[in-house]
């Protein structure tokens, strides 16, 4: 190794070890082996993508500062992921937080009713989840090919598109793939993937700042308008309105349309007539619960896209005792792979039964309100009868939108339910705090830790 580079890897490793614990230093950076410097871009070797992405997710901001300062400015980082040790083949990916963070353009903007409709669209999808990673099984199969038809010919094939089941079966991953696709083969169309949370938000600020028909004219330039999660404009009878409308005028102009649900058309509840039964025009296709065989091939794809060697004994135990969602299944893999690099353990049978042991308790624990708001004061030190006064002091309006943040994302309620349990506040509020918690974890990396902390605090109560 270049004797220059281990010297400045060496003060980059000094920065590290002064700036976080030994034990997190020992887990995530002593390991960490410096392998060229070469056009601005520092190539670094890694035990596993888990490691990776943990870094990148958790010290990034460090990373940033370190690196500018000791490698120089506008540094860019390479990993190097060892994917098979016998034969010494690595895997080299490259991130641009590094180089982009703190340039002021997020690079995913949402679309606003204030944007022109002649803009460069930002089509808001998710490009990792592509038909290449989305393994293929009989709950599945019937979603997927329709799904590739429509990415072939949008607009004309199954339109709409309405593809429902349980939370956590890959209905978001079908939907992205879908409009990736159409992107890559129908480059002119504008795509644009939204939630329909976001949607809903969206609608609301277009009414309170005047600009309803600029927000109109966005939704109808759509060529491919995909709508994730369509049962949460259950009882929002304006949005329902508004959406109604922006579905007339995108189907009968031979524009594509896409939703998810967690239900069928039929059993939406709060949901106007006239909109199920457009639901029902089209294409209706059911994402069941993955069978065993299923499971057991997202887990293979799951570890080896990660670099990580799990026993097949693991995988079949995993497969047969995780069975409710691929959510659920990457979850526990990233758990043990976590326990692992953190206690040095070998991923073994055993481990695997520990960990989830501690998700099948967590399976059977109900989170309320109550414990939600309890958390989050504890975290901020606030009062939790601070949040029903009329305070606006900065920590306790956080404490107020993280409970409103986090109630609306484990709890079956309203949000009007939600905002007369956190501090006696209307639907606007909630909505407005939810959207304004999201926005922060997206563009703020400490928050987004603290966020993950009081996570981790209500999964583990």
């Amino acid at each position: 190794m270049n004797s220059n580079l281990n010297t400045k890897w060496n003060e980059c490793l000094k920065i590290f070890r002064d700036n976080v614990s030994k034990n997190t230093f020992d887990t995530w950076f002593a390991d960490i082996k410096p392998l060229k410097y070469e056009n601005n871009t520092l190539t670094i070797q890694v035990k596993s993508n888990f490691v990776c992405e943990f870094i990148e997710g958790n010290f990034l901001d460090l990373l940033r500062s370190t690196l500018f300062k000791v490698m120089g400015h506008g540094t860019q980082l390479m990993y190097s992921i060892l994917t098979d040790k016998e034969n010494d083949i690595s895997t080299e990916i490259s991130y641009d937080s590094i180089s982009k963070q703190g340039t002021g353009n997020s690079g995913n903007s949402t679309p606003t009713a204030m944007q022109e409709v002649v803009q460069e669209l930002d089509s808001m999808l998710i490009n990792r989840y592509t038909f290449d990673n989305y393994v293929e099984g009989i709950s599945n199969r019937l979603s997927r090919s329709v799904g590739v038809s429509v990415a072939d010919r949008p607009g004309r094939a199954f339109n709409p598109l309405f593809i429902h089941g349980a939370s956590g079966v890959g209905k978001t991953h079908l939907v992205n793939a879908i409009g990736v696709k159409i992107k890559e083969l129908h480059p002119e169309l504008r795509v644009l993937y939204v939630s329909a949370h976001l949607f809903q938000v969206q609608y609301t600020d277009s009414i309170l700042q005047k600009n309803f028909n600029d927000f109109m004219r966005f939704y109808q330039s759509i060529d491919v308008l995909i709508i994730d999660d369509i049962q949460e404009f259950a009882g929002l009878q304006k949005t329902q309105n508004a959406f109604f409308h922006i579905f007339n005028h995108l189907h009968l102009n031979g524009k594509q349309l896409i939703m998810t649900s967690d239900r069928s058309p039929a059993q939406l509840q709060g949901m106007e007539e006239r909109l199920i039964t457009r639901f029902k025009w089209g294409m209706t296709a059911e994402i069941e619960k993955p069978d065993f065989e299923l499971r057991k091939n997202i887990l293979r794809n799951k570890v080896h896209k990660d670099g990580l060697n799990f026993p097949e004994e693991v995988i079949s135990y995993i497969a047969e005792h995780v069975n409710a969602s691929i959510r659920d299944l990457e979850g526990i893999v990233v758990s043990i792979m976590a326990h692992s690099t953190i206690n040095n353990a070998d991923i073994d049978l055993a481990l695997a039964k520990r960990i989830i042991g501690d998700f099948s308790d967590y399976e059977k624990k109900s989170i309320t309100i109550d414990e939600i708001i309890k958390k989050v004061s504890d975290y901020y030190g606030i009062e939790t009868s601070a949040i029903n006064t009329r305070s606006r002091k900065r920590e306790v309006v956080l404490v107020r939108q993280i409970s409103m943040y986090l109630a609306k994302k484990y709890l079956d309620m309203s949000t009007s339910k939600i905002g007369q349990y956190v501090g006696n506040r209307d639907h606007a509020t909630v909505l407005h705090a939810c959207k304004t918690i999201a926005n922060l974890a997206d563009t703020d990396k400490q928050f987004r830790t603290e966020l993950e902390e009081i996570d981790l605090a209500l999964q583990n109560a």
